[in-house]
C-alpha cells in the first residue's frame, strides 16, 4: 500500500502541476469538473442515488461550476434552486411510490452542495490565478501526508474511532503542522509577497480543515457501509476520498485569503 501510494504521488503530483500552472485557466477548470463530477458520482453510488435524479445532479454540478468561471458567482443561488426543482420533480414523476421521497431528494441535493458547492470556492480561487490553486492543494497534500504517516509511525490515542477507527490525535497535529509547512515551502517557491506569518496561517488553517473535511466523508462512508468511496486511484481508494480534505480546505483558504487582502 506505501509504494502504490508513493508511485501514484510521484506520477500525479508534477503532471498536475504541469497542466494547472502552464494551460489557461479554463483547462484547470476542466480539470477541477472533471474531478467533481467523478466524486460527485461516487457519492451518489454510496447514498443509492441513481437513475434519471443521478444524472440530473451530475449535469448540475458541472453547470454549477461552470457558469460560475464563466459568468460569476451571481448565478449560482438561482442554478441552485433550479437543481432542488429539477431533482424533485424527477423524482416525483419518475416513481410512483411515495415513500423514501424526502431521503431520495435529500441526498440528491446534499450531494450537489458537498461537492460541487464546497468546490465553488476553487473556481473563485482559480479566477485569481493558478498559483492559489497549487498553494491550496499542495498544503492540502502536505496535510494529508504527514497524517498519514505521523498516525501511522507514532499514533497511539484514538482522535475518533467511532468515525474513523484508524484516525490518531498524533495523526491530527501531524495533519496541522504538515499544512503549515507545506503553505510555507510553497509560498516561497511561488508567491514571495505573501508575508510568512501569513502563509503558515493559511497552512495550519488548511491542515485543521483537512483533517474535519476527511472525518466528515468518513461519516458518510460509515453510514453508507462503504470502506473506500471508490477503487480508481491505486493505494488512494476513490476520487472523493482524495477531495474529501480539500473539500473543507478550499473555503477556509478563500475566507482567510479575501479578509487578509492576498485575493
Amino acid at each position: 500500500m506505501h509504494h502504490k501510494r508513493l508511485i501514484t504521488a510521484l506520477i500525479f503530483l508534477p503532471l498536475v502541476y504541469l497542466y494547472i500552472m502552464y494551460l489557461p485557466p479554463k483547462y484547470a477548470l476542466f480539470l477541477l469538473i472533471f474531478f467533481s463530477t467523478l466524486a460527485l458520482a461516487e457519492y451518489y453510488a454510496m447514498s443509492g442515488v441513481d437513475g434519471l435524479m443521478r444524472f440530473a445532479g451530475l449535469s448540475f454540478g458541472i453547470v454549477l461550476l461552470s457558469v460560475d468561471f464563466f459568468k460569476g458567482r451571481g448565478y449560482w443561488p438561482d442554478i441552485l434552486l433550479l437543481a432542488i426543482m429539477v431533482i424533485a420533480g424527477v423524482r416525483l414523476f419518475s416513481r410512483r411510490d411515495t415513500a423514501g421521497s424526502i431521503m431520495d431528494v435529500a441526498y440528491a441535493v446534499l450531494g450537489l452542495v458537498y461537492i460541487p458547492g464546497l468546490l465553488f470556492f476553487q473556481v473563485e480561487l482559480l479566477r485569481n490565478g493558478p498559483r492559489f490553486i497549487i498553494l491550496l492543494y499542495g498544503s492540502v497534500w502536505a496535510a494529508d501526508s504527514a497524517a498519514y504517516y505521523i498516525g501511522k509511525g507514532i499514533g497511539k490515542r484514538k482522535l475518533y474511532p467511532e468515525v474513523s477507527p484508524n484516525k490518531t490525535i498524533e495523526g491530527a497535529v501531524g495533519s496541522v503542522i504538515g499544512g503549515g509547512l507545506g503553505a510555507l515551502f510553497l509560498r516561497s517557491i511561488l508567491m514571495g509577497h505573501i508575508p510568512i506569518w501569513r502563509a503558515v496561517l493559511l497552512g495550519l488553517a488548511v491542515g485543521s480543515a483537512t483533517i474535519v473535511g476527511d472525518l466528515v466523508e468518513s461519516m458518510f462512508k460509515r453510514d453508507a457501509g462503504a470502506k473506500d468511496s471508490g477503487g480508481i486511484i491505486p493505494g488512494h481508494g476513490g476520487i472523493l476520498d482524495k477531495l474529501d480534505g480539500a473539500l473543507f480546505a478550499g473555503p477556509v483558504f478563500y475566507w482567510i485569503c479575501l479578509s487578509a487582502g492576498i485575493l
